[in-house]
């Protein structure tokens, strides 16, 4: 073939190519209009996305010491935090708790949560456990016990001193509750907390021998305002739910608890409630006897006595005794410490 021809032919050939290109380009790009919005238009967005921050979730929901989720609400977090135990939420970046249902007694080895209680004898067995702990009240900043001990002595709190005399005879544990009350800034007085303290309502009666009466632990027995009649006292219960209605989550009922460690808030500068006896020293087991009660049995001893504890030192404790009517009265620890435990570890202070 002559060499014009076929250039003449390969031209041709060229032009259909092109021509027939365009028109596939034209129709693809109409009939795949919908193919072209359902797949760009469906992926672009994500490969924006992938350049664009994701909504702040500052919100961050805490299982324990360990950060459970993070939510961009507190009404969300909350809702996520209420179906966890020992949640709290914090807000990123920043210091302190928004929100946790915590039971009141929360222990800490420096920031780190190790656990919460019902109870100080049970948060403070924890804490000991390790060194650098804290335990905190209802995750107040202060902390009510530290792993670092007792200072060998503490100033005197200067608690008034309030007479049980002549008005109430049996009335030892509301005026040492009074005292403690009036130190905490209370207006309140010795006669309303002997009206408003719960009273067992049991009779006296005697019978082949056995006594039956009502239990201290559940009100005060008997009659409060005369010896003529029986009567007797109350115990570490009734006593925290009277002084919870004038310092409302405030209380703290450290009954139980080793003697060393209700020292602590008499170092944080908080006079301790206490049920003793008037001997401050343990007593013989000729001084007791049992009673029958609609409760079960319990052990009592009419030398029982209440007094608030204003502080310590190497040798004594110091107490306002309302029956002897002497501020910072001092007793050796080792003495008073033994009539405490034989009473039954009964301690009250607050916050």
């Amino acid at each position: 073939m002559e060499m014009p021809k076929l250039k003449k032919k390969m031209k041709m050939l060229l032009s259909v190519l092109a021509a027939a290109a365009v028109v596939t380009i034209i129709v693809n790009s109409r009939s795949g209009d919908k193919e072209l919005e359902g797949g760009l238009s469906a992926t672009a967005p994500s490969a924006v996305s992938k350049g664009e921050k994701s909504d702040p979730k500052p919100f961050q929901v805490y299982s324990g010491a360990k950060l459970h989720s993070s939510y961009a609400s507190m009404e969300e977090a909350v809702a996520a935090a209420e179906r966890m135990p020992q949640a709290s939420i914090r807000e990123e970046g920043k210091p302190g708790m928004l929100w946790n249902n915590y039971k009141p007694f929360t222990v800490y080895q420096g920031d780190k949560f190790l656990g919460d209680f019902e109870e100080y004898p049970e948060a403070v067995k924890l804490a000991k456990s390790f060194a650098n702990s804290k335990v905190l009240f209802k995750d107040e900043d202060q902390p009510i016990w530290t792993f670092e001990g007792l200072p060998a002595r503490t100033d005197m709190i200067d608690a008034p001193l309030i007479a049980q005399m002549p008005e109430l005879p049996r009335g030892c544990e509301v005026t040492s509750l009074v005292m403690m009350l009036n130190y905490a800034g209370i207006d309140t007085d010795k006669m309303e907390l002997a009206e408003r303290v719960k009273k067992n309502p049991t009779p006296y009666e005697k019978k082949n021998g056995v006594i039956y009466f009502g239990n201290p632990y559940d009100g005060f027995v008997g009659d409060m305002y005369t010896f003529s009649k029986p009567g007797y006292g109350v115990y570490h219960g009734p006593i925290y739910e009277l002084a919870e209605q004038y310092l409302p989550g405030r209380v703290i009922d450290m009954t139980g608890s080793q003697f060393e460690d209700i020292l602590h808030a008499v170092k944080n500068g908080k006079p301790v409630w206490v049920i003793s006896n008037t001997w401050f020293s343990q007593l013989p087991d000729s001084l007791f006897q049992t009673w029958e009660t609609p409760t079960g049995q319990v052990k009592i001893t009419y030398k029982e006595h209440s007094v608030l504890i204003t502080g310590y030192d190497e040798k004594y404790i110091y107490f306002n005794d309302p029956l002897a009517e002497v501020k910072n009265r001092k007793i050796a620890v080792a003495s008073f410490r033994a009539a405490w435990e034989q009473m039954g570890s009964q301690a009250i202070t607050y916050v």
